[in-house]
């Protein structure tokens, strides 16, 4: 009797496929069930970006996207965060260099909130004025650019490496770097229903 009433209740449920936001192609990112739609909205998906582009080299990228709407059989999305994966980070660390870490709040033009870890790491050990001068940098370029930028282009460029690029580019005449790069970023606030917070996940 119990196995007849969970397969019923399997059988009442109905798959839906999760496709990622306009701005990165609308990529299917996989199927979820479900026995109401209202369910679903809120739910967070977690992908890589290599699943989104196709490129074996982005695979260290996971990605987070938030069910906004229901469109028949398609739950739509939108960008909820990113970071990079513990082996990757753990794989950057190196002796005798430094690890230059900045946290920002930022706002885009379109006025989506953002909290956003940027890191640096340098060939060697450096001293304190550079660290700050390099921070000042990260500062000034994702503040520039938030400003700049919708929400879907602040997103592209968080993620696909434009802004980690422009950040190098600024920073190295400062000291030689290793890598830079943007290793996590959240939506805290989107433009929706007056201005209210996301609901918390488990993404922090």
């Amino acid at each position: 009797m119990s196995t007849k009433k969970v397969r019923d209740k399997w059988r009442s449920k109905t798959w839906y496929t999760v496709v990622a936001p306009p701005y990165f192609g609308n990529v299917e990112l996989g199927s979820v069930p479900a026995d109401e739609t209202e369910k679903l909205v809120g739910r967070v998906i977690e992908s890589t970006l290599y699943d989104i582009t196709g490129d074996f080299a982005h695979q260290y990228l996971k990605m987070f996207f938030q069910i906004a709407e229901i469109d028949g059989k398609t739950a739509r999305t939108m960008f909820k965060g990113h970071e990079y994966s513990r082996d990757y980070l753990r794989s950057l660390v190196r002796r005798r260099t430094t690890k230059v870490e900045g946290l920002f709040n930022v706002s885009t033009k379109d006025g989506y909130k953002f909290r956003v870890a940027i890191c640096a790491f340098t060939l060697s050990r450096i001293k304190t004025s550079q660290e700050q001068a390099i921070r000042k940098i990260m500062a000034k370029i994702i503040d520039e650019k938030s400003k700049t930028l919708t929400m879907d282009q602040f997103v592209q460029e968080l993620v696909l490496g434009k802004i980690a690029s422009d950040i190098y580019n600024e920073a190295k005449k400062i000291v030689p770097l290793r890598h830079v790069g943007v290793r996590k970023s959240k939506l805290l606030m989107r433009v929706a229903q007056l201005q209210a917070p996301l609901q918390e996940t488990q993404q922090s």
